[in-house]
């Protein structure tokens, strides 16, 4: 099995020349994927690698300056953003009102599939950056110093890598690197490979189901009964105070209001990454190797929001979920563990006891289930976490794809 992760280091620049160097690189290279992008929309999104470089290969090098690498990876930068745009257009098809009613007196709603054709304008780059080749466009040197290429020739950088020193020991295979510029900062961001160990169901020691929330933003039960809760109540007051600052500046509607409304965003972003890097690395610090966490599969998940108060819709819909889960995928697999999705169906309306499945059994508004038929009572996030750790237990015992049925269950 191979893990992928980013490195994130803090480059020192040595002086202004250096900073110049490479503010023009991320500029240029930026430009480029522009006229890329205009051209692939001029000639029907073409996307095949050797095509678009025997097209604009020679004037990337002559019209912005760059490197023989550093226009190959602006070609492939830009199909990328295609690609994963057509990926997008594919999953989400037009749906629309055909004004026809079925014999029940329901309107008749079909679904188009959508393509690139669909895009009015060609996918524009809007913030620099610069992608390098390993070994060509940048190499590490001895004495924590990075030597990277710019339109200008090389520099060479020292550079700090608090908390990813780690991954520094040579047992890393370092990939494409991507710059970034961030106020007064330079930062680079190194993909970075490991061949790790397959993870066998039968090495589980333990099987720990995980319940994401809001009120909670983690509610955790383990193969020994055990609950854990991490409160998530002081991370909603922090978001809706975020939400009421962009509010106040989105009425002024100035450029500074304007200017201060995208660092809240970017500052809001950030602190979330850190909350979720946190719980998931608590997780994993508490349960070790040899455990199998249990998530929902979220996908295609509808959150009613109109069953929601509308001062907590925000935080209904734009919570991170996705991204917990990807952390804790990735730090569970650096220790030996391993993260797996079920089915989301009825994990919230099943008795933990009985089996029962009824939704009227969980009271949303005072967060506890008490069961109909058996008379178990409990908070509802819990039962949650238990119905997931059971899915859990038999996906190790051989089921690929455990999942709850209502009709089953309830006989």
């Amino acid at each position: 099995m191979q893990q992928a992760i980013t490195i994130k280091c803090k480059l020192k620049l040595q002086s202004p020349l250096d900073e110049s160097a490479l503010a023009k690189s991320l500029e240029n290279y930026r430009q480029a994927c522009n006229a890329v992008s205009q051209y692939m929309f001029n000639h029907s999104f073409e996307m095949a690698q050797a095509k678009l470089n025997r097209a604009l290969y020679h004037q990337l090098r002559k019209d912005y300056g760059l490197k023989a690498q550093m226009a190959q990876s602006a070609i492939r930068n830009v199909v990328a953003r295609y690609r994963t745009v057509k990926t997008q257009l594919a999953q989400k098809p037009y749906r629309y009102n055909t004004g026809r009613q079925d014999q029940y007196g329901n309107d008749i709603w079909e679904n188009e599939s959508r393509t690139l054709d669909w895009l009015w304008y060609p996918i524009s780059f809007k913030r620099p950056q610069l992608d390098l080749q390993r070994n060509r466009d940048w190499s590490l040197k001895d004495n924590h110093v990075m030597s990277i290429n710019t339109v200008n020739g090389r520099i060479k950088a020292p550079f700090t890598c608090q908390g990813f020193d780690q991954y520094l020991d040579g047992t890393w295979q370092f990939g494409m690197a991507k710059i970034l510029h961030v106020g007064s900062k330079w930062y680079m961001h190194i993909s970075a490979t490991k061949e790790l160990p397959d993870y066998l169901k039968e090495q589980s020691q333990h099987v720990v189901g995980i319940d994401r929330g809001l009120r909670f933003l983690a509610t955790v039960y383990d193969e020994q009964g055990k609950t854990l809760f991490f409160q998530g109540q002081e991370v909603m007051r922090k978001r809706r105070k975020f939400k009421r600052l962009r509010q106040q500046l989105q009425s002024k509607g100035t450029k500074s209001a304007k200017r201060r409304l995208k660092k809240i965003g970017q500052r809001e972003n950030r602190w979330m990454t850190d909350v979720n890097h946190q719980l998931s690395k608590t997780l994993v610090n508490r349960y070790g190797a040899d455990t199998l966490f249990v998530l929902e599969n979220l996908v295609n998940v509808r959150f009613a929001t109109e069953k929601v108060a509308k001062a907590k819709r925000y935080e209904q819909v734009s919570w991170a979920f996705y991204q917990l889960g990807q952390f804790l995928t990735y730090k569970a697999r650096l220790v030996g563990s391993e993260v797996v999705q079920v089915s989301a169906k009825y994990t919230s309306q099943r008795c933990p006891k009985c089996g029962r499945i009824w939704k009227n059994n969980r009271n949303h508004q005072e967060h506890l289930y008490v069961c109909d038929r058996c008379g178990y009572k409990s908070n509802d996030d819990r039962i949650g976490a238990m119905n997931i750790q059971l899915l859990g237990t038999q996906y190790i015992s051989g089921n690929e794809r455990p999942s709850f049925s209502k009709l089953i269950t309830n006989e």
